[in-house]
Formats: C-alpha cells, structure tokens, sequence
C-alpha cells in the first residue's frame, strides 16, 4: 500500500511517502494563513499521485499553536453551581517562589463567560441534586447572544457518572448544531477538578479552527480523489481517525515532534542504544525526549507553554521538553546590552533574512550561513538559494554594532546562546530525571539539528551522536512507523486489596467495551489489538501515582503479592528507593488499546543496507566553529556519496538535501551498515 506521512511545522511542512516500494520526500516552506498549500506542495513536489495512496498520515502545529498565540475560537464553560472559579483558582502552588513576576495560568475562558448550573453528584456518581434543565436551556439562549462558537462542559465528579453532563450535551447541539460542544467525560474521566476542566476547556478552545482545518484539508484530499484513509498523529505516539481528532482536537497538541519521537526509538532499537535522548530542531523550536529500550517515556498530563504559567492538559503524552529556539528564532539585544536568542521566530513568512522575504531581523539560520555553516547555494537541494549578504548586514545592523562585535564575533554569539538555550532541554530529560548523560547517545534529527546537536552534545558531555537517514524530515518519517493507539481511563480510588471486586470488575469490562467500541468505529480488527491494563498506584498519603501493569481485575482484590512487588520495584527505579512496609492505594484503572501497523516498509527502509546514490567529489571551505579570527579549512562532503563503512575525522560539513550536519575538530564520524551517522565525539582531557 502506497503511505505518506506529512508534518507541518512552524517553517517547513515536511513529507516522507513509501511509494511503490520506494521512499520519497519532499522539504517545502509552510503557509501559516492555509497549511493546506504547504501540503499540496510537498505532495507535489514529492510527486505522489493521491488517487493511488492508500493512507495519509498527518501531524500539525495547529493545535498548540492556537493555544500558545491565543487565537482559538470565544469559548464558554458550563460547571456546577458552586465550582465557577476552580478554573482560574487552578493550584495553590507557586512554582517559582522567587519570580517576582510569576504569574498563574491565565484561562482561556472569560469569567463572564463561566456559567453555574445546579446539579450535583458525590465521588460515586450518586445524583444529590437533580439537574436542573430550564437553566441549562436558558443558558443556551444566552450563548446565541455573546456569539459563543464553542463550550466546554466540566461537572464536579461527572467522571464517575457522566449522565448530567450527556443531557447538557443534547441541550446545547439541538440549541445550536454549529456549537463545538466539549464533555469533559468524553475527553476523560479521571477525577481532579482542575486539570479535567483545563483539558475540556482547551478541547473546545482550539476545537471551531482545529475542525475546520481537518475539513478543509479532507476536501483537498477527496476533490483529489484521495479515497484512503486519513489518519492525525496523537500526543500520546499513536495515531487516530480523522472523525475522532475532529471531536478531541486537544489529544494532537504534540503530534509532528511525536512522530521523530517514536521514530528514534525504532532507530535505537536497531542500534542497541539501552537509552538515548531524541533531539529536533526545527525553525521554530528545539525539543527533547528520554527513550528508555526504543521506547519514549509516556507522562499523563502535561503543559501547554511555560510550565509554570502554561496550560494544564491531562492526557497521555510523550514526554517531550521545549524550548522557544529554532533555525529562525529572532537574535536581538535588549536596552541593557544583553544579547538573545528567541523564543520569538521569523517562522515560515518572513523567515529568515537570508530567504530574501523581507526580514530584517536576523536568526540563527542566517549566523549560520555567515559562519560557513551552511551552503547557500545548496540549500533544500538548491531550490532555495540563501543571500549572505543580506544576512551579515542583519547581523552587522542588530547585533554586532550596538554591541561593538565584528559580524563573525556576532554570529558565533548569536550560535552559542541558541545552543546553550537548547542544552537546557536536553538536560531536562536526562541529568533532571536522574539520567547521565555520559551514559546515553543522543539521535538528532529536524532541518537544524543536525547542525547543531554536537554543539549541545558537547555542552553536557555525551558520548555519541547519531544523525538517521532523512533528518531533515524525520518526523515525517516517524509517522509511517506510529501504531493506530487509544487511552482509556476511570477514577477508582480505594487500598489495594481493600475494592470490591465485583466494581472492579465492571470497571475492568467498561473499559473493554469502550476499547472495543473504539475499535468499531475506526475499523480496527480485533485479530491485531493489544488490550493492556494498568493500575495507578500510590503509597497512602502520597499525591502522584506511577502506572503499574494488570493482567487480570483480581489482581487488585485478589491476591495482591505481584502488583505490590511490581510497585515496589518501579518505584525504586523511578525516585531511589522504596517503602515496602506501606500500604498501597489505587487511583485511577487504564486501558492502554493499541493495533500495530500492517506495512512496515518504513520501519524495514531504515535498517536496510546502505547504498549511495549519487558520485559526488569531495570539496572544502573555511568553516567559523570557536575562533572568529581563525576559521577552519573543513571537508565538506555530500552524504548522498558516501559509502557504508566509510569514516572522517572533523572538521568537516556533510551536506544533504534537506539538512547539513557539522562534524567539530577531532570528532569522528562512521557511515554505519545502514546508512546512519555514527559521530563519536572528542572531548579533551
């Protein structure tokens, strides 16, 4: 079956298709007013003829984007009578304690537009006070009036009974079918308040542009006569239908960088990496994951921007740490004389100065190219030719004379800062969680990555650099590997061993049958899912829960010996220790539902013998790496061309279509079996 995958992001929409039995790709500038351009162009480009495709699998920056600018549609929230302000009360917490300018969360729903309803349920589900539906049907007149476009719906414990919430839901669509009505039951139901009604509020929030985004891309596809299946990367490393990302647009806040996520893994696998750190840089933001036996580690909640002041969403994530620095993050001095990188970005449109669109600001692309980093005249395989020129006079005019720098001196600091911003990321997900980095590799990907991991690299002292075949559209890439996968979870609190087991078990089956249901819906046969169950357990009196796995329900009435010992040894691998004399409470049960990929071309595509392409002579030019007065004579050599087996000494430039890799002095690269560069990296006694 004929497969694309295709991500867009902030600068560049990327493709990666197994066409025939053959991989193609495709590298083109992303049109943030219709992304919908950016993905006929790379199809294109890439020449994959639509009628002939079988599947479609795509990842976006919609959503997060609409969060992060602040541009999603006017949203109201209906809650209980009593609970209005447990949205902008959010967590007594204060994250920084010494930020003088710290600030909470703000919500993404006006206060005026926060309604009471009265109605109420107990922590089982039991009806206290019936809801009262002439105040439901008020408050959906009152919405016609303030030109409300979506609402989110978010009742204390509905959860454990979601009947209250279903009757609001039928109110509110039959009021007014073009309303984007987000049920927190239908997103998830999983108890603490706070976080459950950010979720539901983020869903609706993005929900009116995310939707008719999708649409709008679907009828591209089928005025195509595109007549496969359209798949949307999840947040959570799975993939899910077109019909279902329409409803739960908040479950693919991080699907692009997702998908190089579980692409690294697969890579880590095949090299017996035991663990690693997936790095990508694109033109906008750099991100980083911990990948322990092929497999990124998977949180379940997560913040949209700045973690203190971010947006709480509690689904299944990868764990994935961001920066705001990327190829086109802005470098600008501040009143003080202070020089930065980012977090803002020239993006797609103007971009860099060096794309000659009018920019005046200068990024880390184009001190990039002012250092001899990159190749001008090759960029994206010489159908974008890049103005030099045009960079160092932004460079000169921003930074280098208010700050009394040479242009190269200006460029090396405007390299540095990004590669020190960037570092923080990837020390986030490995010296914060415990992890040496000595002890890791690391596998970096995305059109700048490449270009700069060895820099970062070098910054925490790890070992080796692992640059795949296809950087530049590795996430692309990623896609076509990612598993169809759905979560699913109940609130069920109680001392393990101390449940009734007959709840338990009709907890067990309602997952099941929401598992299978699921299923139904999306045509996923029942011969090839994988139905897994977990337990969220807890010492008594502790506030967070690390998921252990359940084969049976009577594992937790039953006899208890195999989960505590399983709890016991997470928890010691996780934090350092463990307290087996304490008594153990279950929070929350889990089905994690998933079905494996029936092509595996992709996956078999990146471990297959290595054989070049192309005969192309091996040249050299000066290269800036740390001295502004003494650049290097570097080798620069076309990746396409080289053989497996084949090794170099830095400094060296490897140049490809769609990304340039920067090999410092001393370090030595190896073209592995399969085409992959292995960098070890020199570090000076």
């Amino acid at each position: 079956m004929n497969i694309t995958g295709i991500d867009i992001g902030g600068t560049f929409t990327d493709l990666v298709g197994c066409i025939d039995g053959k991989i193609v790709t495709s590298k083109t500038s992303t049109t943030p007013a219709d992304p919908t351009k950016g993905v006929a162009r790379s199809l294109e480009l890439a020449a994959c003829n639509l009628p002939s495709l079988g599947e479609v699998l795509h990842g976006s920056t919609i959503a997060i984007n609409t969060v992060l600018e602040r541009k999603g549609s006017r949203t109201a929230l209906i809650t209980t009578k009593g609970f209005r302000d447990v949205y902008a009360i959010g967590r007594g917490n204060r994250i920084e304690a010494f930020n003088l300018w710290f600030h909470r969360p703000k919500p993404l729903v006006e206060r005026r537009y926060t309604y009471e309803v009265n109605e109420r349920l107990n922590s089982q589900g039991e009806v206290l006070i019936k809801l009262d539906v002439k105040e439901v049907e008020a408050i959906a007149l009152e919405l016609r009036e303030h030109d409300i476009q979506a609402v989110a719906v978010c009742f204390l414990h509905s959860y454990a009974n979601p009947d209250h919430e279903k009757h609001v839901g039928a109110i509110l669509r039959k009021a007014d079918p073009s309303l984007f009505v987000t049920l927190s039951h239908e997103i998830l139901r999983e108890f603490r308040e706070y976080e459950r009604t950010s979720t539901t509020a983020l869903n609706a929030y993005v929900g009116p542009r995310v939707r008719n985004y999708l649409n709008t891309l679907d009828t591209y596809l089928r005025n195509e006569r595109f007549g496969g299946q359209l798949h949307l990367m999840r947040s959570n490393g799975g993939v899910m239908s077109l019909d279902q990302a329409r409803m739960q647009p908040v479950a693919m806040m991080e699907s692009g960088p997702v998908a190089g996520m579980i692409g690294a893994g697969r890579l880590a696998t095949h090299l017996g990496l035991e663990q690693c750190i997936g790095f990508d840089m694109g033109g906008t933001t750099a991100k980083s994951s911990l990948i322990i036996r092929g497999q990124p580690s998977i949180e379940d909640g997560y913040v949209i921007g700045d973690h203190a002041s971010g947006q709480p969403m509690q689904l299944p994530v990868v764990d994935i740490v961001e920066v705001g620095n990327g190829g086109g993050s802005i470098a600008w001095v501040d009143p003080a004389g202070g020089l930065h990188v980012g977090p803002q970005s020239a993006g797609a449109d103007p971009g860099p100065v060096c794309y000659g669109k009018g920019s005046l600001d200068p990024v880390v692309t184009d001190a990039d190219l002012v250092l001899g980093r990159i190749n001008g005249s090759r960029f994206l395989n010489g159908a974008m030719p890049l103005d030099i020129a045009a960079a160092s006079h932004a460079l000169d005019e921003r930074i280098g004379r208010p700050l009394g720098l040479s242009t190269i001196e200006a460029a090396l600091g405007v390299t540095t800062i990004a590669d020190n911003n960037m570092s923080l990321s990837v020390r986030a997900v490995s010296v914060n969680k415990g992890v040496d980095p000595r002890e890791t590799a690391m596998i970096a990907f995305g059109g700048a990555g490449p270009l700069h991991a060895l820099a970062i690299a070098r910054e925490i002292f790890i070992p080796k650099v692992v640059i795949p075949k296809l950087p530049g559209t590795f996430s692309a890439l990623g896609m076509l590997m990612a598993s169809w996968r759905q979560d699913f979870v109940r609130t069920l609190v109680g001392r393990l061993g101390g449940l009734d087991a007959r709840l338990v078990e009709r907890v067990f089956h309602e997952l099941e049958a929401d598992g299978k249901e699921q299923m139904k819906r999306d045509h996923i046969s029942s011969d090839v899912a994988d139905f897994r169950f977990y337990a969220d357990l807890r010492y008594v009196g502790q506030e967070h829960a690390l998921p252990i796995r359940i084969e049976r329900a009577d594992m937790l009435t039953g006899v208890t010996d195999l989960v505590r010992q399983r709890f016991h040894a997470e928890h010691d691998q996780r934090y350092g220790q463990a307290a087996i004399e304490e008594q153990l409470e279950i929070v929350n049960l889990r089905l994690v539902l998933t079905a494996p990929r029936e092509d595996t071309l992709a996956e078999q595509w990146l471990i297959e013998k290595w054989v070049p392409t192309d005969n192309v002579p091996e040249t050299s030019r000066d290269v800036f790496y740390s001295d502004p007065k003494s650049p290097l004579k570097a080798r620069v050599l076309w990746r396409p061309a080289m053989p497996a087996g084949m090794e170099i000494v830095g400094p060296a430039v490897i140049e490809e279509p769609n990304s340039t890799i920067l090999i410092h002095p001393g370090d030595t690269v190896r073209v592995s079996e399969a085409g992959h560069l292995i960098i070890d990296l020199a570090y000076k006694d």
